[in-house]
């Protein structure tokens, strides 16, 4: 089980208590949604999850045909009604293999209007299914931040050309051992988040909630109580020409046909279109909590005023959107739809990207709409409010020595934003440490570790706890959060994201909203680090914001969890510093409590990404004393060109190659002596070791103004300040070995 899914367990498991005993209520319903958007199921690779609903409904003794759309049939005789739902949404396929070892990939859809869709995957945590059916663990590649400054024509991520899968490999015979291939499936992590009052968001929720409708209506189903002939069917490959459903409309010839699913925007204008306008496609209109949808162009017709009729008399709300047809055009023509046609759904935010959000309450009116057509009698269910997740507590405290890796994996998943809030990774940091260090806390919330008082030189190390965020400035009237940036990053790898709301009491699932306009064409990003953020908790007023137990001053982190990917390769949010705070507590155990006459410094900061506001309070302090240090080693990232998106111009220090003496970035020049000192020392300690230009600022250029030399080290990370990125743990190892190395012999 995965750290996320530990939390989102933690968080049903208290919903499940909650409402058990105030309503006797049961979350099977819910339940059965997280199960449905949790199994991914791109055009074409449905089986999984058509056998998870084959399971669910055995009591009606399913169907599975070759394309894989799941069949109820119940009763005889006329009129023949059909329901139907997808079970597909939109993802990938690897259809290279590079020599180098990264996965290319095509999209499936092929077409269809997805506006961002391909952006929105980069530098993000995927899976890729491998031919045996395990899934490992990969992260598509992203543009460093560090490294964009001065480049006048950066890939565009929209281009699905410039979509990389980094899986850790360094050959495409690596990647094909590891049971990964041409034709694989890659998706997004999947995992269903609750927002506040009945907000839900996952990858895909749009493209699964008409089976979490289904299903519970056949779990509801009496089928005594069926007229003519119902059959229920869970169909593929709507996204790819509607497959599934133009099987069953050949097939069974229904009377009726009641489709359960998205409402979808019409196809882009083609290019050769003699009045494109201004291409933009139209799109449905609604937002969530409105109720139940209608498609407007079935909105008129026998069966659609029956369904208003008994909307009315349920309470349940039915209005009208647009949608594109539900069988797009093709290479041949489709077969005829029932005149008594009609496309149900509900509205979702965002449609088709990562923060997708719907309403319970007008999925529980769908559901009930269903049991009133069918039978006569309205279906109740309710889906289960949020509950607070807990905060998660910091390790126990250490006894014996931890493997570099496992102390990086405690400091990755523990979550601490720039400006204040490390106090987290502070607590993790020094339970990590040994028993007999005694670290102090200064005022900046810096923990500092000191070794002797020795005549030789002072050498002071230094790595930063806080990781980029946000942090809520303001509430307004519908409910949604001001955010402001505490540290950069691009735009792409948050927007349209699911994030975590950290509170007094523990943390709250959220969406970052996309900008406005984001579905048009000709969309560009806010640039720069006062770009707005607008957050959703689920909230419509600041009333039920103060319910959730959100204030300003919370802040606000991407979900995240240490990743193995191939060989030593790793990924995670905020491996930027975690690596380097990492590689301190490994140094700490490695020189126990007594360096003879040394004079040696470990510094654990907080606020660099504010701009080394931690470090500067150290070096301030040190210098009013007369103890500033004579030499500052900062431990921080080398943001790497190794990858395939930047350019080896500069950065160019390889994965897996060995720590990195960071010589020149925007905010120092380290002395080419000391340069040289540093690499004399790892090749006598046999510590594999590379230098090298990159982008970024360090701590120990806080330093230099008292009289100190900031000799930086580092290690080299792909797609820095992302959400997935990437490291391998040999250098993490080296980095560790030279820290302490420095410590003894500088």
């Amino acid at each position: 089980m995965t750290h996320i899914q530990r939390l989102l367990l933690v968080s049903l498991i208290l919903i499940s208590a909650v409402t058990s005993l105030a309503f006797g209520q049961s979350t099977q319903p819910l339940n059965d949604l997280r199960q449905l958007v949790e199994t991914p199921a791109i055009p074409g690779y449905e089986i999984a999850l058509g056998r998870i609903i084959a399971a669910d409904v055995q009591r009606f003794h399913p169907a599975t045909d070759s394309l894989g759309d799941v069949i109820v049939t119940i009763g005889t005789g006329s009129p023949h009604r059909l329901l139907a739902a997808p079970m597909d949404e939109p993802g990938f396929v690897v259809s290279d293999i590079a020599p180098d070892g990264y996965l290319r990939v095509q999209r499936l859809p092929q077409g269809g209007n997805l506006p961002l869709f391909n952006e929105l995957y980069s530098a993000e945590p995927v899976k890729i299914q491998t031919v045996a059916g395990k899934w490992i663990n990969g992260s598509a590649a992203g543009l460093s931040v560090h490294l964009q400054p001065g480049r006048h024509n950066p890939p565009n991520l929209e281009d699905i050309d410039n979509m990389y899968i980094d899986v850790g490999a360094k050959s495409a015979a690596e990647v094909r051992s590891s049971g990964a291939d041409v034709l694989n499936p890659v998706v997004l992590e999947h995992h269903l988040l609750q927002l506040g009052f009945g907000s839900m968001s996952a990858v895909g929720i749009g493209d699964k909630f008409g089976d979490a409708a289904l299903l519970e209506f056949l779990r509801q189903l009496d089928p005594a109580k069926v007229k003519g002939t119902l059959t229920v069917a869970f169909v593929a490959q709507q996204w790819t020409g509607a497959r599934g459903l133009e099987r069953l409309l050949e097939s069974i010839k229904p009377d009726e046909l009641l489709y359960v699913g998205r409402l979808t925007p019409a196809p882009p204008a083609p290019r050769f279109a003699a009045n494109p306008g201004n291409g933009e496609a139209k799109r449905p209109a609604r937002e969530p909590g409105g109720g139940i949808l209608i498609a407007e162009s079935e909105s008129n017709n026998a069966l659609a005023t029956d369904l208003k009729q008994l909307a009315q008399q349920n309470n349940f709300s039915l209005s009208p959107d647009f949608s594109a047809p539900l069988l797009p055009r093709s290479y041949t023509p489709p077969p005829p739809l029932p005149e008594r046609t009609v496309h149900l759904g509900i509205a979702t935010a965002f449609p088709s990207t990562p923060a997708e959000t719907i309403n319970a309450q007008d999925l529980s009116q769908l559901v009930g709409l269903l049991g009133s057509y069918v039978v006569g009698e309205a279906t109740r269910v309710e889906y289960p409010d949020s509950a607070m997740m807990p905060n998660l507590p910091a390790p126990a405290q250490a006894t014996t020595a931890p493997s570099a890796e496992a102390i990086l994996k405690s400091l990755i998943e523990t979550y601490g934003v720039s400006g204040g809030h490390e106090e987290p990774v502070r607590q993790t940091v020094q339970r990590l440490l040994p028993s007999w260090a005694k670290p102090q806390t200064d005022d900046a919330g810096n923990v500092v570790l000191h070794w002797g008082s020795g005549q030789k030189s002072r050498v002071l190390v230094v790595a930063h706890m806080d990781e980029i965020g946000y942090e809520v400035h303001s509430i307004r009237p519908d409910g949604k959060l001001e955010l402001v940036n505490k540290g950069g990053g691009i735009s792409a790898f948050f927007m349209g994201h699911p994030m975590l709301i950290h509170t007094k009491s523990g943390m709250r699932g959220a969406v970052l909203e996309l900008p406005e306009g984001w579905e048009k064409p000709g969309f560009q990003w806010p640039r720069g680090i006062e770009a707005a953020a607008i957050l959703d908790a689920g909230a419509h007023n600041p009333d039920e914001v103060a319910k959730l137990g959100i204030e300003v001053g919370d802040w606000v982190t991407i979900p995240k969890e240490y990743r193995n990917l191939l060989g030593r390769h790793a990924s995670g949010r905020s491996m930027d510093d975690r690596v380097g705070c990492a590689a301190l507590v490994a140094a700490a155990w490695t020189l126990g409590p007594n360096l003879g006459n040394r004079d040696v410094t470990f510094v654990w900061s907080t606020s660099e990404e504010l701009g080394l506001l931690g470090a500067t309070e150290v070096a301030k302090r040190l210098a009013s004393e007369g103890h500033s240090p004579d030499f500052v080693f900062a431990v921080d990232t080398f943001v790497s060109s190794d990858s395939p998106l930047e350019l080896p111009r500069f950065a160019d220090a390889l994965l897996g190659d060995g720590f990195v003496v960071r010589a020149i970035d925007n905010s120092n020049v380290v002395p080419t002596a000391d340069v040289q000192k540093v690499l004399s020392i790892a090749k006598r300690s046999s510590i594999p070791a590379q230098y090298g230009v990159t982008g970024g600022g360090n701590d120990g250029s806080a330093f230099v103004r008292y009289g100190s030399t900031d000799v930086a080290l580092g290690w080299p990370l792909r797609y820095s300040h992302s959400p997935a990125e990437v490291i391998d743990t040999r250098d993490l190892d080296a980095l560790s070995k030279v820290v302490a190395a420095v410590a003894r012999q500088w």
